[in-house]
Protein backbone atom coordinates (compact mmCIF):
# COMPACT_ATOMS: atom_id res chain seq x y z
CA UNK A 1 0.00 0.00 0.00
CA UNK A 2 1.11 3.64 -0.89
CA UNK A 3 1.18 6.46 1.38
CA UNK A 4 -1.93 7.66 0.27
CA UNK A 5 -3.39 4.28 0.84
CA UNK A 6 -2.17 4.30 4.08
CA UNK A 7 -3.50 7.75 4.90
CA UNK A 8 -6.52 7.24 3.75
CA UNK A 9 -6.70 3.91 5.95
CA UNK A 10 -5.77 5.94 9.01
CA UNK A 11 -8.24 8.28 8.43
CA UNK A 12 -10.77 5.42 8.45
CA UNK A 13 -9.57 4.14 11.66
CA UNK A 14 -9.74 7.51 13.31
CA UNK A 15 -13.65 8.22 12.35
CA UNK A 16 -14.02 4.51 13.41
CA UNK A 17 -12.58 5.70 16.85
CA UNK A 18 -14.22 8.80 17.28
CA UNK A 19 -17.50 6.96 16.50
CA UNK A 20 -17.23 4.76 19.03
CA UNK A 21 -16.43 7.99 21.41
CA UNK A 22 -12.55 6.84 22.18
CA UNK A 23 -11.56 10.49 23.52
CA UNK A 24 -10.00 12.50 19.92
CA UNK A 25 -6.83 12.69 21.69
CA UNK A 26 -6.32 9.41 22.53
CA UNK A 27 -7.79 8.18 19.06
CA UNK A 28 -5.15 10.58 16.99
CA UNK A 29 -2.06 9.31 18.79
CA UNK A 30 -3.12 5.56 18.36
CA UNK A 31 -3.90 5.99 14.62
CA UNK A 32 -0.76 8.43 14.41
CA UNK A 33 1.18 5.62 15.59
CA UNK A 34 0.21 2.89 14.41
CA UNK A 35 0.51 5.05 10.86
CA UNK A 36 4.12 5.54 11.52
CA UNK A 37 4.63 2.12 12.34
CA UNK A 38 3.07 1.32 9.08
CA UNK A 39 5.18 4.21 6.92
CA UNK A 40 8.59 4.04 9.16
CA UNK A 41 8.50 1.65 11.92
CA UNK A 42 12.04 2.82 13.25
CA UNK A 43 10.65 6.17 14.05
CA UNK A 44 8.24 5.67 15.90
CA UNK A 45 9.64 6.23 20.08
CA UNK A 46 11.38 8.85 18.48
CA UNK A 47 8.32 10.62 17.06
CA UNK A 48 6.27 9.75 20.55
CA UNK A 49 8.82 10.96 23.06
CA UNK A 50 10.23 14.14 20.68
CA UNK A 51 5.94 15.05 19.78
CA UNK A 52 4.89 15.03 23.36
CA UNK A 53 7.88 16.56 24.93
CA UNK A 54 8.07 19.71 22.02
CA UNK A 55 4.26 20.31 22.74
CA UNK A 56 4.50 19.81 26.51
CA UNK A 57 7.69 22.49 26.62
CA UNK A 58 5.87 25.29 24.58
CA UNK A 59 6.11 28.36 25.91
CA UNK A 60 2.55 29.87 24.21
CA UNK A 61 0.38 27.13 25.26
CA UNK A 62 1.08 28.38 28.93
CA UNK A 63 -2.19 30.33 27.52
CA UNK A 64 -4.49 27.53 28.13
CA UNK A 65 -4.36 26.53 31.46
CA UNK A 66 -4.33 30.58 32.76
CA UNK A 67 -7.02 31.20 30.71
CA UNK A 68 -8.82 28.18 32.15
CA UNK A 69 -7.85 29.12 35.54
CA UNK A 70 -9.39 32.60 35.01
CA UNK A 71 -12.78 31.41 34.03
CA UNK A 72 -13.10 29.16 36.40
CA UNK A 73 -11.67 31.89 39.31
CA UNK A 74 -14.73 34.18 37.88
CA UNK A 75 -17.55 31.37 38.47
CA UNK A 76 -16.63 30.51 41.97
CA UNK A 77 -16.31 34.33 42.87
CA UNK A 78 -19.87 35.56 41.11
CA UNK A 79 -18.38 37.66 38.77
CA UNK A 80 -20.43 36.14 35.87
CA UNK A 81 -23.83 36.41 37.88
CA UNK A 82 -22.81 40.27 38.20
CA UNK A 83 -22.16 40.46 34.51
CA UNK A 84 -25.45 39.29 33.39
CA UNK A 85 -27.20 41.27 35.88
CA UNK A 86 -24.98 44.38 34.22
CA UNK A 87 -25.86 43.51 30.79
CA UNK A 88 -29.91 42.95 31.88
CA UNK A 89 -29.86 46.34 33.41
CA UNK A 90 -28.93 47.80 30.35
CA UNK A 91 -30.75 46.04 27.80
CA UNK A 92 -34.18 45.29 30.30
CA UNK A 93 -36.69 47.98 28.64
CA UNK A 94 -36.41 45.58 25.01
CA UNK A 95 -38.43 42.59 24.57
CA UNK A 96 -36.38 39.48 24.70
CA UNK A 97 -33.91 41.09 27.09
CA UNK A 98 -33.21 38.24 29.15
CA UNK A 99 -32.08 36.35 26.45
CA UNK A 100 -29.81 39.51 24.73
CA UNK A 101 -28.37 39.80 27.92
CA UNK A 102 -27.40 36.50 28.22
CA UNK A 103 -26.07 36.55 25.19
CA UNK A 104 -24.08 39.76 26.26
CA UNK A 105 -22.72 38.61 29.23
CA UNK A 106 -21.78 34.91 27.20
CA UNK A 107 -19.59 37.07 25.18
CA UNK A 108 -17.64 39.22 28.34
CA UNK A 109 -17.62 35.85 29.88
CA UNK A 110 -15.99 34.41 26.85
CA UNK A 111 -13.24 37.39 27.33
CA UNK A 112 -12.60 36.13 30.33
CA UNK A 113 -12.14 32.19 30.16
CA UNK A 114 -11.99 31.01 26.21
CA UNK A 115 -14.29 28.55 26.61
CA UNK A 116 -17.17 28.08 24.83
CA UNK A 117 -18.87 25.07 26.87
CA UNK A 118 -17.70 27.02 30.11
CA UNK A 119 -19.55 29.99 29.15
CA UNK A 120 -22.66 27.89 28.07
CA UNK A 121 -22.55 26.23 31.58
CA UNK A 122 -21.95 29.63 33.36
CA UNK A 123 -24.83 31.40 32.03
CA UNK A 124 -27.12 28.46 31.86
CA UNK A 125 -26.72 28.11 35.43
CA UNK A 126 -27.31 31.84 35.98
CA UNK A 127 -29.51 32.93 32.95
CA UNK A 128 -31.73 30.27 32.60
CA UNK A 129 -33.90 30.19 36.11
CA UNK A 130 -34.30 34.06 35.48
CA UNK A 131 -35.57 33.74 31.95
CA UNK A 132 -37.83 30.64 32.81
CA UNK A 133 -39.49 32.58 36.00
CA UNK A 134 -40.77 35.01 33.54
CA UNK A 135 -42.09 32.50 31.47
CA UNK A 136 -39.30 32.85 27.85
CA UNK A 137 -40.11 30.22 25.68
CA UNK A 138 -38.12 26.72 26.07
CA UNK A 139 -36.97 27.34 22.68
CA UNK A 140 -35.53 30.99 22.56
CA UNK A 141 -34.57 30.62 26.45
CA UNK A 142 -32.05 27.75 25.22
CA UNK A 143 -31.06 28.59 21.74
CA UNK A 144 -29.72 31.81 23.50
CA UNK A 145 -27.86 30.53 26.03
CA UNK A 146 -26.15 27.69 23.66
CA UNK A 147 -25.64 30.16 20.94
CA UNK A 148 -24.37 32.67 23.32
CA UNK A 149 -21.82 30.25 24.62
CA UNK A 150 -20.53 29.67 21.30
CA UNK A 151 -18.70 33.06 21.65
CA UNK A 152 -15.64 31.77 23.35
CA UNK A 153 -14.39 29.56 21.03
CA UNK A 154 -14.09 33.03 18.69
CA UNK A 155 -13.73 36.17 21.17
CA UNK A 156 -10.44 36.08 22.66
CA UNK A 157 -8.25 34.67 24.69
CA UNK A 158 -10.17 31.44 22.58
CA UNK A 159 -9.09 28.14 23.01
CA UNK A 160 -9.68 27.65 18.97
CA UNK A 161 -7.59 30.38 18.16
CA UNK A 162 -4.89 29.08 20.44
CA UNK A 163 -5.55 25.65 18.88
CA UNK A 164 -5.14 27.10 15.22
CA UNK A 165 -2.32 29.22 16.03
CA UNK A 166 -0.28 26.12 17.17
CA UNK A 167 -1.19 23.50 14.62
CA UNK A 168 -0.46 26.20 11.66
CA UNK A 169 2.30 28.30 13.81
CA UNK A 170 0.43 31.25 13.48
CA UNK A 171 0.86 34.04 16.02
CA UNK A 172 -1.38 33.93 18.33
CA UNK A 173 -1.69 37.35 19.32
CA UNK A 174 -2.77 38.04 15.85
CA UNK A 175 -5.55 35.29 15.56
CA UNK A 176 -6.74 36.92 18.65
CA UNK A 177 -6.61 40.87 17.55
CA UNK A 178 -7.95 38.84 14.16
CA UNK A 179 -11.15 37.96 16.53
CA UNK A 180 -12.19 40.77 18.22
CA UNK A 181 -14.12 42.50 15.53
CA UNK A 182 -16.12 39.48 14.25
CA UNK A 183 -16.47 38.20 18.40
CA UNK A 184 -18.38 41.73 18.46
CA UNK A 185 -20.44 41.16 15.09
CA UNK A 186 -21.29 38.25 15.82
CA UNK A 187 -22.46 39.15 19.15
CA UNK A 188 -24.64 41.87 17.61
CA UNK A 189 -26.13 39.38 15.18
CA UNK A 190 -27.31 37.36 17.79
CA UNK A 191 -29.01 40.21 19.58
CA UNK A 192 -30.62 41.01 16.50
CA UNK A 193 -31.79 37.73 15.94
CA UNK A 194 -33.31 37.54 19.43
CA UNK A 195 -35.08 40.77 18.33
CA UNK A 196 -36.47 39.08 15.37
CA UNK A 197 -37.49 35.94 16.99
CA UNK A 198 -39.45 38.14 19.34
CA UNK A 199 -41.30 40.36 16.35
CA UNK A 200 -42.54 37.79 14.60
CA UNK A 201 -43.50 35.69 17.68
CA UNK A 202 -44.43 38.13 20.72
CA UNK A 203 -45.26 34.54 22.12
CA UNK A 204 -42.08 33.53 23.03
CA UNK A 205 -41.16 36.66 25.14
CA UNK A 206 -42.99 38.67 28.05
CA UNK A 207 -44.00 42.02 27.68
CA UNK A 208 -40.67 44.49 27.65
CA UNK A 209 -39.78 46.23 31.23
CA UNK A 210 -40.03 49.30 32.25
CA UNK A 211 -36.59 51.63 31.12
CA UNK A 212 -34.10 50.70 34.45
CA UNK A 213 -33.25 53.97 36.54
CA UNK A 214 -29.54 55.07 35.63
CA UNK A 215 -28.96 54.67 39.14
CA UNK A 216 -29.47 51.53 38.92
CA UNK A 217 -27.89 50.45 35.34
CA UNK A 218 -24.93 52.57 37.04
CA UNK A 219 -24.90 50.07 40.06
CA UNK A 220 -24.85 47.11 38.37
CA UNK A 221 -22.36 48.31 36.01
CA UNK A 222 -20.38 49.22 38.98
CA UNK A 223 -20.77 45.55 40.22
CA UNK A 224 -19.65 44.02 36.80
CA UNK A 225 -16.20 46.34 37.41
CA UNK A 226 -13.63 43.51 38.00
CA UNK A 227 -14.95 41.66 35.40
CA UNK A 228 -14.74 44.36 32.43
CA UNK A 229 -11.58 45.61 34.05
CA UNK A 230 -9.71 42.28 33.88
CA UNK A 231 -11.02 42.21 30.25
CA UNK A 232 -10.07 45.75 29.33
CA UNK A 233 -6.56 45.28 30.87
CA UNK A 234 -5.92 41.86 29.27
CA UNK A 235 -7.35 41.89 25.83
CA UNK A 236 -6.29 46.04 26.07
CA UNK A 237 -3.11 45.52 26.89
CA UNK A 238 -2.06 42.95 23.93
CA UNK A 239 -3.83 45.66 21.44
CA UNK A 240 -1.57 48.24 23.10
CA UNK A 241 1.24 46.52 22.95
CA UNK A 242 1.64 46.43 26.84
CA UNK A 243 2.46 42.58 26.91
CA UNK A 244 2.21 39.81 24.47
CA UNK A 245 -0.87 37.22 24.37
CA UNK A 246 0.53 34.96 26.63
CA UNK A 247 1.53 38.17 29.14
CA UNK A 248 -1.74 38.76 28.96
CA UNK A 249 -3.02 35.59 30.19
CA UNK A 250 -0.21 35.70 33.34
CA UNK A 251 -1.58 39.22 34.35
CA UNK A 252 -5.31 38.08 33.94
CA UNK A 253 -4.93 35.38 36.06
CA UNK A 254 -3.39 37.03 39.22
CA UNK A 255 -6.20 40.03 38.58
CA UNK A 256 -8.50 37.12 39.23
CA UNK A 257 -7.16 35.20 41.75
CA UNK A 258 -7.39 38.64 43.38
CA UNK A 259 -10.58 39.41 42.29
CA UNK A 260 -11.49 36.32 43.57
CA UNK A 261 -9.59 37.31 47.21
CA UNK A 262 -11.42 40.39 47.38
CA UNK A 263 -14.57 39.37 46.90
CA UNK A 264 -13.99 36.65 49.70
CA UNK A 265 -15.02 33.91 47.70
CA UNK A 266 -11.92 31.33 47.86
CA UNK A 267 -12.13 28.72 50.92
CA UNK A 268 -10.81 24.62 51.09
CA UNK A 269 -13.60 23.44 49.01
CA UNK A 270 -13.34 26.36 46.20
CA UNK A 271 -9.92 26.26 45.92
CA UNK A 272 -10.09 22.67 45.12
CA UNK A 273 -12.43 22.56 42.89
CA UNK A 274 -10.56 25.79 40.97
CA UNK A 275 -7.41 23.47 40.97
CA UNK A 276 -9.11 20.15 39.78
CA UNK A 277 -11.03 22.27 37.05
CA UNK A 278 -8.36 24.07 35.99
CA UNK A 279 -6.59 20.54 35.65
CA UNK A 280 -8.48 18.45 33.81
CA UNK A 281 -9.52 21.02 31.13
CA UNK A 282 -5.95 21.81 30.83
CA UNK A 283 -5.11 18.17 30.79
CA UNK A 284 -7.61 17.08 28.04
CA UNK A 285 -6.54 19.98 25.76
CA UNK A 286 -2.98 18.84 25.95
CA UNK A 287 -3.99 15.10 25.34
CA UNK A 288 -5.75 16.47 21.86
CA UNK A 289 -2.61 18.56 20.97
CA UNK A 290 -0.39 15.59 21.71
CA UNK A 291 -2.20 13.19 19.50
CA UNK A 292 -2.72 15.77 17.12
CA UNK A 293 1.02 16.32 16.37
CA UNK A 294 2.21 13.07 16.14
CA UNK A 295 -0.96 12.47 13.89
CA UNK A 296 0.42 15.29 12.17
CA UNK A 297 4.18 13.52 11.39
CA UNK A 298 2.02 10.74 10.23
CA UNK A 299 0.28 12.44 7.98
CA UNK A 300 3.66 14.26 6.48
CA UNK A 301 5.40 10.94 6.09
CA UNK A 302 2.92 9.76 3.85
CA UNK A 303 2.87 12.99 1.72
CA UNK A 304 -1.11 12.55 0.87
CA UNK A 305 -0.90 16.75 1.44
CA UNK A 306 1.42 17.15 -1.04
CA UNK A 307 -0.76 14.89 -3.34
CA UNK A 308 -3.64 17.02 -2.74
CA UNK A 309 -1.98 20.29 -3.33
CA UNK A 310 -0.81 18.71 -6.97
CA UNK A 311 -4.62 17.62 -7.54
CA UNK A 312 -5.93 21.24 -6.83
CA UNK A 313 -3.32 22.56 -9.10
CA UNK A 314 -4.67 20.06 -11.47
CA UNK A 315 -8.41 21.08 -11.53
CA UNK A 316 -7.34 24.65 -11.56
CA UNK A 317 -8.94 26.09 -8.22
CA UNK A 318 -8.82 29.48 -7.22
CA UNK A 319 -8.22 30.17 -3.55
CA UNK A 320 -11.41 31.18 -2.96
CA UNK A 321 -13.04 28.52 -4.76
CA UNK A 322 -10.81 25.60 -2.17
CA UNK A 323 -11.80 28.11 1.16
CA UNK A 324 -15.44 28.17 0.42
CA UNK A 325 -15.03 24.02 -0.36
CA UNK A 326 -13.33 23.91 3.00
CA UNK A 327 -15.73 25.85 4.67
CA UNK A 328 -18.28 23.58 3.36
CA UNK A 329 -16.43 20.44 4.45
CA UNK A 330 -16.14 21.48 7.57
CA UNK A 331 -19.74 22.96 8.23
CA UNK A 332 -21.00 19.13 7.10
CA UNK A 333 -18.23 17.58 9.65
CA UNK A 334 -19.27 19.84 12.19
CA UNK A 335 -22.77 18.01 12.41
CA UNK A 336 -21.21 14.79 13.57
CA UNK A 337 -17.52 15.38 14.63
CA UNK A 338 -16.07 17.25 17.80
CA UNK A 339 -14.97 20.93 16.82
CA UNK A 340 -11.33 20.25 18.49
CA UNK A 341 -11.09 17.22 16.61
CA UNK A 342 -12.13 18.77 12.92
CA UNK A 343 -9.44 21.42 13.62
CA UNK A 344 -6.60 19.32 14.50
CA UNK A 345 -7.49 17.00 11.80
CA UNK A 346 -8.15 18.86 8.80
CA UNK A 347 -6.30 21.59 9.11
CA UNK A 348 -2.61 20.51 8.71
CA UNK A 349 -3.69 18.67 5.45
CA UNK A 350 -5.44 21.63 3.86
CA UNK A 351 -3.08 24.29 5.15
CA UNK A 352 0.02 23.65 2.58
CA UNK A 353 -3.32 23.67 -0.33
CA UNK A 354 -3.92 27.42 1.05
CA UNK A 355 -0.35 28.77 1.39
CA UNK A 356 0.49 27.26 -1.89
CA UNK A 357 -2.71 29.68 -3.30
CA UNK A 358 -1.90 32.56 -1.20
CA UNK A 359 -4.51 32.18 1.09
CA UNK A 360 -4.12 34.85 4.47
CA UNK A 361 -4.11 32.31 6.95
CA UNK A 362 -5.46 34.72 9.69
CA UNK A 363 -8.36 35.54 8.11
CA UNK A 364 -8.74 31.87 7.52
CA UNK A 365 -8.40 30.46 10.44
CA UNK A 366 -11.16 33.22 11.74
CA UNK A 367 -13.93 31.59 9.34
CA UNK A 368 -12.81 28.52 10.37
CA UNK A 369 -13.19 29.21 14.13
CA UNK A 370 -16.62 30.35 13.02
CA UNK A 371 -17.85 26.76 11.42
CA UNK A 372 -16.78 25.68 14.41
CA UNK A 373 -18.61 27.18 16.32
CA UNK A 374 -21.68 26.39 14.15
CA UNK A 375 -20.67 22.72 14.37
CA UNK A 376 -21.05 23.62 18.40
CA UNK A 377 -25.15 23.93 17.87
CA UNK A 378 -25.69 21.36 14.93
CA UNK A 379 -27.63 18.17 15.31
CA UNK A 380 -27.01 15.11 16.06
CA UNK A 381 -24.05 16.14 18.27
CA UNK A 382 -23.66 19.83 19.22
CA UNK A 383 -22.34 20.02 22.54
CA UNK A 384 -23.24 23.20 23.42
CA UNK A 385 -26.67 22.06 22.99
CA UNK A 386 -25.98 18.86 25.18
CA UNK A 387 -24.01 21.47 27.90
CA UNK A 388 -27.25 23.21 28.14
CA UNK A 389 -29.63 20.30 28.70
CA UNK A 390 -27.39 19.37 31.69
CA UNK A 391 -28.81 22.49 32.99
CA UNK A 392 -32.47 22.15 31.91
CA UNK A 393 -32.76 18.38 31.74
CA UNK A 394 -36.77 18.74 31.47
CA UNK A 395 -36.69 20.65 28.05
CA UNK A 396 -36.40 18.17 24.85
CA UNK A 397 -33.16 17.93 22.60
CA UNK A 398 -35.96 18.61 20.02
CA UNK A 399 -37.15 21.60 21.59
CA UNK A 400 -33.65 23.35 21.54
CA UNK A 401 -32.58 22.63 18.23
CA UNK A 402 -35.58 24.11 16.80
CA UNK A 403 -34.46 27.44 19.29
CA UNK A 404 -31.02 27.27 17.83
CA UNK A 405 -31.40 27.49 14.13
CA UNK A 406 -32.13 31.15 13.76
CA UNK A 407 -28.64 31.36 15.56
CA UNK A 408 -26.99 29.15 13.26
CA UNK A 409 -28.31 31.76 9.85
CA UNK A 410 -26.95 34.57 12.13
CA UNK A 411 -23.45 32.63 12.29
CA UNK A 412 -23.66 31.95 8.31
CA UNK A 413 -24.22 35.38 7.75
CA UNK A 414 -20.84 36.30 9.69
CA UNK A 415 -18.97 33.99 7.81
CA UNK A 416 -20.69 35.58 4.19
CA UNK A 417 -19.40 38.77 5.66
CA UNK A 418 -16.12 37.72 6.79
CA UNK A 419 -15.65 35.80 3.30
CA UNK A 420 -17.01 38.84 0.95
CA UNK A 421 -14.86 41.50 3.71
CA UNK A 422 -11.69 40.09 5.13
CA UNK A 423 -11.18 43.25 6.74
CA UNK A 424 -13.50 42.39 9.20
CA UNK A 425 -10.64 39.97 10.50
CA UNK A 426 -7.45 41.42 9.07
CA UNK A 427 -7.94 45.07 10.20
CA UNK A 428 -6.55 45.17 13.83
CA UNK A 429 -3.96 42.64 13.27
CA UNK A 430 -2.40 44.11 10.20
CA UNK A 431 -3.10 47.87 12.41
CA UNK A 432 -0.82 46.04 15.31
CA UNK A 433 1.78 44.20 13.67
CA UNK A 434 1.74 45.76 10.31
Amino acid sequence: MDGTGIALAGFLALFVLLFIRVPVGLAMLVVGLGGIAAVRPGAVTAVLAGEIFAVASRYPLTILPLFMLMGSLAVVSGMSRDLYRAAHSWLGRFRGSLASASIVACAGFSALSGSSLAAALTMGRVSLPEMRRFRYDDSLATGAIAAGGTLGFLIPPSAGLVIYGIVTEESIGRLFMAGVVPGIVLTLLFVLTVWVVVRRDPDKAPHARRPVPWRERLRATASAAWIVGIVIVTIGGIYAGIFSAIEAAGVGACLTLIAACVRRALNRKTVVDVVNGTLKASGTAFLVLFGAFVFKVFLGLTGIAFVAAEWVGEQGFSGAQVVVLVLLMFIVLGTFLDGFAMLVLTVPLVQPILESLGVDMIWFGVMIVVTLEMGLISPPVGLNIFVVKGVAPDVAVRTMFRGILPFWLAMLAALILIALFPRIATFLPNAMYG
